[in-house]
């Protein structure tokens, strides 16, 4: 199963809006890996088919490893539950059950075809792969994650809003990593001011997020690096119902797609904002800027996951940015707290990760056994 796990982390970022998944087809008797594949890409062939396919007739009496229940249903690609029948194979053991209801519980199918089924190998690791898809099915709205670069006192941008290079090389690499496995990169208005971001993926190997830039009013030039689109750059930008047409009109006219949404307050109205995302099937959100949006989505309850670089650098400025500029709170009990935290060295500075209590809500869902 580890190694159907290291299989599905291939096609991360590709596979969306369905999960990744990764198969292993082993010898009962001696324990040889015959075959494996992952899900490469949204609409080619699932994991199971990819590994059978590869096995070919030595499939025939063999288990299969699978990190989620195989499908039973005609979607994009026939049955997977189809292809394990016709290449024989004994024994099917998988990861966590399938919770879409189109999935039409494969193994119970298999089961009753007399197939012997387990499920519930390495559950935890599991739904941390697939996280974006049991967000999206379970909660119907995509999984949301902060990545932010800050000084030890806590700052991403001095007073100016100079913020360029808080973090190393190897920091800004984990950044690209994470952006070319996110379905969507958010940045407010603010960051595009100071910043002037491209928002693509460019230190690592991998396909560029939607980029999707909140601007209430419609107050920037459409002259800023993120509004040029191509088929391969695609850029949304975020404002209010009232903005009139004809401010609207030069982003348009650069392709750039438009979301009018209700306010909350003065703001976007950020409920409104992700029922959007979930509506146009992106199954994941990476906030990158500024320290209000931080704080803005983390009031609203609205963060699943963290990634925090520090830096070995202090700022010192009183009036400098802080990461998370949300409102004041009495006391500390009212705090935010991570679950599952890690800490691991990128070149001089630190990452810092972990899961919000919204987060783990949803990882914690049981899904495991029959």
């Amino acid at each position: 199963m580890k190694i159907a796990i290291r299989e599905a982390y291939k096609g991360l970022g590709y596979t969306s809006p369905n999960p990744p998944v990764g198969a292993v087809v082993v010898d009962p008797e001696s324990g040889e890996v015959i075959a494996k594949g992952y899900h490469r890409a949204y609409g080619l062939a699932h994991a199971e088919r990819v590994a059978l396919d590869q096995a070919g007739e030595r499939a025939k009496g063999a288990y299969l490893y699978v990190t989620l229940e195989p499908c039973c249903h005609y979607g994009k690609t026939p049955p997977c539950t189809l292809a394990i029948l016709e290449a024989g194979i004994k024994r099917v053991i998988c990861g966590i059950r399938d919770p879409n209801p189109l999935a039409c519980n494969g193994l119970d199918y298999l089961k009753e075809k007399g197939l012997e089924v387990k499920v519930g190998i390495l559950g935890e690791d599991i739904k941390y792969l697939t996280r974006f898809f049991l967000s999206i099915i379970l909660r119907k709205r995509p999984w949301i994650m902060v990545k932010v670069a800050q000084s030890l006192d806590g700052r991403i941008a001095v007073s100016s809003g100079d913020s360029k290079w808080i973090s190393g090389e190897r920091a800004l690499r984990f950044s690209h990593k994470l952006r070319a496995i996110t379905d969507a990169i958010v940045v407010g208005k603010n960051t595009v001011l100071k910043d002037d971001p491209e928002l693509t993926t460019r230190l690592v190997k991998g396909k560029n997020p939607i980029r999707i830039v909140l601007d209430t009013k419609v107050s920037l030039s459409p002259n800023y690096r993120v509004f040029q689109v191509t088929e391969e750059k695609r850029t949304i930008l975020a404002c209010g119902e009232d903005v009139p047409p004809e401010r609207l009109s030069p982003f348009i006219h650069k392709g750039v797609e438009i979301w009018q949404l209700p306010l909350k307050g003065v703001h976007i109205d950020l409920q409104a904002f992700v029922a959007k995302a979930y509506e146009r099937k992106i199954s994941s959100l990476l906030i990158e800027g500024g320290g209000y949006l931080h704080g803005a989505f983390l009031q609203e309850g609205l963060i699943d996951e963290v990634f925090c670089v520090v830096a070995p650098l202090i700022i010192g400025d009183p009036e400098g940015i802080f990461s998370f500029q949300a409102k004041p709170l009495e006391r500390l009990s009212q705090a935010y707290k991570l679950y599952r935290f890690q800490s691991q060295k990128l070149g001089d500075c630190f990452l810092l990760h972990g899961i919000t209590q919204e987060g783990i809500t949803l990882l914690n869902t049981p899904l495991e056994f029959l």
